[in-house]
């Protein structure tokens, strides 16, 4: 069997010698290849442009070629593999259209999303301001990703917001224009290559790639630094790994490019993150690592050569189970100096044959050329990858190591921690284990959804963009807002979701609806919602909001009582003197506050601040509205043995009914409150949003029996948690027994007041 490799780096020079190790592989022909593959196989310089398909075409006639294999995306991306097909070639590696998956970030999420694949939120965004939202929502660490390819340098991922903006800015100067913004995935990351047919799939061994230049993680992002294979540190952490990845993430994945008339072929390359919550999806990949070939395929027993074909011809159900060899393979790259801003070429490479070892070390060429005088030189950024193996990691580390140290590079640089705490036994996992069967389940249902595109990651709630399942178009008149069974405490998410939380105050929310209907319009859709979210997500109307949280109360404490005591007044409220902790107020009042960005405190306003924002006609309206709504809420409550010491409560009004499209700016202060609509939206009146206190145990005085979340503040607080509010650490876990209670309270108030029983959705 001949086989023509296109591309020219150390990945598909590793992809040449595994398929030269297999018995019924003739002859390699590589196109362009490099110097290092020149020396066992037929390189065709000529062809300089991966991405011209008649090129390539022409190679594989002229070599009358039985498979062709493509390396780099560029020419993935380009079409090339559908012209080959066209022509008549067996050819691995995926169409244009199914090469999106790389080619386009943006493109990836939605197919996550549609096949239900766990991901990390994600912002896709055209412009600055769309890019700076999106920041405030997923806060720091900021991951910045270019939609288009980038050559593995177009992520950004950093706590400084100043850089993050600037690559954006960077991105958008480009003809894509997009960049992907993504909530951070902390956890150890692998690297899971899997061969499918369109159809079948064939998981190789997992490997792990270092992407920073420096050590320790330190530096620019890089195209990859090195990489080790296998991990032995994955057995503990994650032990079925690979089924997983299978069952969850590649089999739906390939199944809906499958039903999207996009059968995919080739390797696709799953990039995780091994979070407390499971494994998460960063990146998807149309093609072969580099480095991490390196070290996977130098392992690799079973011909590479009739997997491939298999693969191209639609035959992987027929290859038997893949063999491996016991030894750990380590690969370091050495890249060119200024790499990877500005590599500086022509440097000479003294040395390299004498660092390959046949029996342990290859010398795997990127960015080399030979000169006039026929020396090596560097030619690119990644100029060589050493890949060793041995009897276990720290021996793979030793010779790799030992190769490099015998090339001779002018301003070279390369790292020297490369699998190194992983051959110490220092990586571990993030912890899941230490969580619990109810709270597991928890979180294993908050899961991306298809058909829906994620656009806001709340504290406790998420909204996601209907997409037309046909085109994928954004439904601009509606979102679906889920809540989560996450709790926050204290300005922080808490490791322990509330089972049941989120289907609990969402049909207290709509009980609440029901109430207030004369009042004021909500926003509700309807309920039939995707399974996944059944019970807890709703589909409303998508409105411009208030810019001002609109708060009442009706009985002193919290905040309020703090400002009372230094000022005797609550935003700006007159009260009496003498009011204690849980004092009842004559009348409700308005309090309002800011509506800060994401991370960062609301503040109190005073209802002449409100009237600044909103003008003095709507203010008024929304602080009567307000008031209202607490006061028939306590008219109904207190019959049913609760007291609402107070509520937060948010208005907005339907753009079109003002003749502008969702993202325009409004003037608040120019909106008539006798013409315009103010419909009542969010969450209303759970014990999230609103104080609830047990009527027949209220005395003014002292802390009311609560049903909202006080049980786990009373437990953080306390020195049974260990926890220290004045320190920036997150607090712990919460015990089992704190969970549950704060289940029984929100459950309890939910069955009073609506006299009905709660149904657990299925």
């Amino acid at each position: 069997m001949k086989i023509l490799v296109i591309g020219s780096g150390a990945r598909e020079h590793a992809i040449v010698t595994a398929l030269q190790r297999s018995p019924e592989v003739a002859e390699v022909i590589a196109a362009p290849g490099n110097p290092g593959m020149a020396l066992t196989a037929t390189c065709l310089p000529g062809v300089s442009d991966v991405t011209d398909s008649s090129a390539v075409i022409a190679a594989a006639r002229d070599h009358a070629v039985d498979l062709v294999v493509i390396g780099p995306e560029a020419p993935l991306v380009a079409g090339v593999a559908d012209q080959v097909r066209a022509a008549g070639f067996p050819c691995f590696g995926p169409s244009a259209a199914a090469a999106q998956l790389e080619g386009s970030k943006a493109f990836a999420k939605e197919i996550m999303a549609s096949a239900e694949v766990p991901t990390a939120r994600a912002y896709v965004c055209g412009n600055a301001d769309e890019l700076s939202n999106a920041m405030d929502a997923t806060g720091a660490p900021f991951v910045i990703k270019d939609d288009g390819l980038a050559g593995g340098k177009g992520v950004v991922v950093t706590n400084d917001e100043n850089q993050a903006l600037a690559h954006g800015a960077n991105c958008f100067s480009k003809p894509s224009g997009t960049v992907v913004v993504e909530e951070y995935l902390d956890g150890p990351e692998v690297s899971l290559f899997c061969l499918t047919d369109g159809r079948t799939i064939l998981p190789l061994a997992p490997a792990q790639d270092f992407k920073r230049l420096h050590d320790g993680d330190a530096g620019p992002n890089t195209g990859g630094m090195g990489a080790y294979s296998p991990l032995p540190w994955l057995a503990e952490v994650t032990p079925d790994l690979i089924d997983l990845v299978i069952d969850r993430v590649a089999q739906p994945t390939i199944d809906e490019m499958r039903h999207r008339d996009m059968p995919f072929i080739g390797v696709l390359y799953v990039g995780l993150a091994l979070t407390a919550q499971g494994p998460r999806v960063i990146e998807f990949n149309a093609r072969f690592g580099d480095p991490e070939t390196q070290s996977v395929l130098s392992r690799l027993q079973t011909p590479l050569g009739t997997l491939l074909l298999a693969a191209a011809q639609g035959r992987l159900d027929e290859e038997p189970p893949l063999t491996w060899r016991d030894d750990a393979s380590v690969t370091v790259v050495l890249a060119a100096e200024g790499y990877p801003a500005g590599p500086q070429t022509g440097a000479t490479i003294s040395g390299w044959q004498d660092a390959a070892q046949p029996d342990h070390t290859d010398v795997l060429h990127a960015g080399t050329a030979l000169n006039d005088a026929g020396e090596l030189i560097a030619s690119g950024g990644r100029v060589l990858s050493v890949t060793s193996l041995g009897a276990d990691l720290s021996q793979a580390r030793e010779r790799a190591y030992e190769g490099l140290s015998k090339i001779s590079m002018s301003g070279g640089q390369f790292r020297t921690d490369i699998a190194a705490s992983a051959a110490r036994g220092e990586i571990s996992g993030p912890g899941a284990a230490s969580i619990s069967d109810t709270t597991q389940a928890a979180i294993d249902r908050d899961t991306s959804l298809p058909h829906h595109l994620p656009i806001y990651s709340g504290k406790v709630r998420d909204l996601y963009a209907p997409l037309d399942p046909n085109t994928g178009i954004v439904n601009e008149k509606a979102l679906l807002l889920v809540a989560s069974d996450r709790v926050s405490a204290y300005d922080f998410v808490l490791d322990s979701p509330i089972p049941d939380k989120g289907a609990i105050l969402t049909q207290m929310s709509l009980w609440w609806n029901e109430q207030l209907s004369d009042l004021a319009p909500d926003h509700v859709l309807s309920t039939d919602v995707p399974h996944a979210v059944s019970g807890r997500g709703v589909y409303v109307r998508r409105l411009a909001m208030l810019p001002i949280e609109c708060i009442a109360r009706a009985y002193l404490t919290g905040g309020g009582l703090k400002e009372y005591r230094a000022s005797g007044t609550v935003s700006g409220v007159p009260l009496p003197a003498g009011l204690q902790d849980g004092s009842r107020l004559e009348t409700p009042i308005f309090t309002p506050s800011t509506k800060a960005p994401a991370g960062e405190h609301d503040e109190p306003m005073t209802f002449e601040q409100v009237c600044e924002v909103l003008g003095e006609p709507l203010a008024a309206r929304v602080r009567d509205l307000t008031i209202e709504i607490l006061a028939r809420a306590n008219e109904i409550a207190s019959d049913r043995g609760i007291l609402i010491a107070d509520t937060k409560v948010e208005f907005g009004v339907d753009p079109a009914a003002l003749d502008l499209d969702i993202d325009d700016p409004i003037d608040w202060s120019s909106l008539d409150p006798d013409d315009v609509q103010l419909i009542l939206a969010d969450e209303v009146l759970t014990p999230d949003s609103s104080r609830f206190w047990r009527a027949d145990q209220w005395q003014e005085g002292q802390p009311q029996t609560s049903y909202d979340k006080q049980v786990l503040r009373d437990w953080l607080s306390s020195e049974a948690s260990g926890w220290d509010r004045a320190d920036d650490a997150p607090p712990p876990p919460l015990p089992e027994d704190v969970v549950l209670l704060t289940r029984e309270r929100y459950l309890e108030a939910f069955e009073a007041l609506t006299g009905a029983p709660f149904n657990p959705p299925a």
